[in-house]
């Protein structure tokens, strides 16, 4: 079944969410748990420490002819003002004192009323009933090692759960002659444990909430542009180039909306550049093949003399290499888009090839009438590179510089070192110029500032767009400075070979 991110996002959270809340309530409650029983175990193990002491120390001064029992009844309202001293200063329930045999001779609870005891005579007092004597499993435990503790019920002793600490009494001699034990009824920490529970509880719930809360909104403001980004990629789809995300803030989210929508913006740049490549290269097609066509229907026909034929047949020629052109202008952004074509450095005199370039376009330069400026830093100069290349490029752009010059302008060729084993290029014409804001698009596939074609009949923007791969495939770099109609200056780099 299908699952938005969203989706997984909230539950993911919510799972986290739960897991941690559970266990911080878990922990918090064991450690309440834990310290509440330690302080009561504490309590009650320091009240029966003090109750054996002051009975061992009263009980060896009270003389030795009598038994533990007979002590207890004889100086039953000392012992009784002791004992309750230590009950109230230890705040614990109940004390009892017995003797070896687990017979109960003596309780009180922690404000030092008498639960049961024995008179002077030996007989029971304050209740009515015979009391349950403490199991024979727990006196032989307290004989054998002078002290037992519980966090039970005492082996069914109590009805509740009670925590006991049960310490031997021993006489002069080191006779064990009975035990006091210290009680403390657990269900006040119950209680509180409980109540501390249900705050954890109540609190986490409602923590938890407020987080689901926060998480649907960040969660939202993940995905929502994330699905903007879906809904206009389909748009994309269907043909709606104009489709745009919308961004909000300055987080990694907005900068990926930014992204998406420059992408956005170049596709549709790219489909217009492509459906005005397609028109132009339509055009450049079908004006040379109609202008063959015709002339070469012409001739079989007999329509064209026989001695007029020459000079079509330079026209066809013309219109020949022409289309040759193009073809193989196209050609070469394909190879250099697929990476098919392979550069070789070699070491080559970038002020040669300059020059019979120039010489090259002689015929042109002298239509134009133009004034041609040659600098050179020296006589040669050597860079690294693919010299047919670079001999592509810096072709293509006296190319242009010739054919979108005034008459009479100036052309100026100049070959320098700009930087440590940097040689700059530098082809300037006064002319036409490029438009302030056709700058940042000259270098693209299909581009024409001469959108009219006045100028430029033959290309179909595909040379600078050549021009620039062709020297960031050698990692070097072109720029571009115009001024319309004022002049144009293109500036690229070459590695400088310093070798003999």
């Amino acid at each position: 079944m299908y699952k938005s991110v969203f989706t997984k996002y909230m539950v993911a959270f919510a799972v986290i969410i739960f897991i941690s809340f559970f266990l911080l309530a878990f922990i918090i409650s064991s450690i309440i748990n834990k310290y509440a029983t330690n302080t009561v175990k504490d309590e009650v193990s320091n009240t029966a420490e003090v109750a054996v002491n002051v009975l061992e120390y009263n009980y060896k001064h009270s003389g030795r002819d009598k038994t533990f029992e007979e002590y207890l009844g004889y100086y039953q309202d000392a012992v009784q003002n002791l004992l309750s001293g230590v009950g109230k200063r230890s705040n614990e329930r109940l004390l009892l004192i017995s003797d070896m045999e687990g017979k109960i001779l003596f309780g009180m609870n922690a404000e030092g009323e008498i639960l049961l005891g024995v008179d002077k005579d030996g007989k029971l007092i304050g209740n009515s009933y015979d009391p349950l004597p403490i199991p024979a499993q727990v006196m032989q435990e307290l004989s054998e090692n002078g002290r037992y503790e519980s966090e039970d019920n005492m082996l069914g002793y109590f009805v509740n759960r009670f925590i006991v600490c049960a310490i031997a009494v021993h006489d002069s001699d080191g006779e064990g002659i009975g035990a006091v034990f210290s009680c403390s009824s657990s269900a006040g920490e119950d209680a509180l444990i409980r109540t501390m529970n249900r705050t954890v509880i109540m609190v986490s719930l409602w923590v938890m909430l407020a987080a689901m809360i926060a998480v649907y909104f960040i969660s939202d403001r993940i995905t929502s542009p994330l699905r903007s980004m879906t809904n206009v990629a389909k748009d994309f789809a269907h043909g709606k180039m104009d489709s745009r995300v919308n961004v909000n803030g300055k987080d990694e989210i907005a900068e990926l909306g930014t992204a998406f929508n420059n992408m956005a913006e170049s596709l549709q740049e790219n489909e217009k550049m492509r459906n005005a490549f397609l028109a132009n290269v339509s055009h450049d097609l079908r004006t040379p093949m109609t202008t063959i066509a015709g002339f070469v229907d012409g001739m079989i026909s007999g329509a064209i003399p026989q001695d007029k034929q020459p000079e079509y047949l330079e026209i066809v020629s013309s219109e020949v290499h022409r289309l040759s052109r193009l073809v193989s202008q196209i050609l070469d952004v394909s190879r250099l888009e697929s990476g098919e074509r392979k550069f070789t450095f070699v070491r080559f005199d970038i002020c040669e090839m300059a020059r019979l370039i120039l010489i090259s376009f002689e015929q042109k330069i002298e239509e134009k009438k133009l004034e041609v400026v040659f600098e050179c830093d020296r006589d040669s100069m050597y860079a690294n590179g693919d010299s047919d290349a670079i001999h592509q490029v810096l072709y293509n752009l006296c190319d242009n510089a010739i054919k979108f010059s005034r008459e009479s302008g100036l052309l100026r060729l100049n070959i320098a070192v700009k930087a440590p084993g940097k040689i700059q290029v530098t082809v300037y014409n006064e002319g036409q110029g490029i438009p302030a804001e056709d700058l940042p698009y000259v270098f693209e596939r299909f581009y024409k500032s001469d959108k009219s074609r006045g100028l430029d009949k033959t290309g179909v923007g595909l040379g600078l767009y050549i021009v620039k791969t062709i020297l960031e495939a050698q990692h070097q770099s072109i720029e571009v400075e115009s001024v319309q109609n004022q002049y144009c200056e293109f500036r690229f780099t070459l590695k400088e070979d310093k070798s003999e």
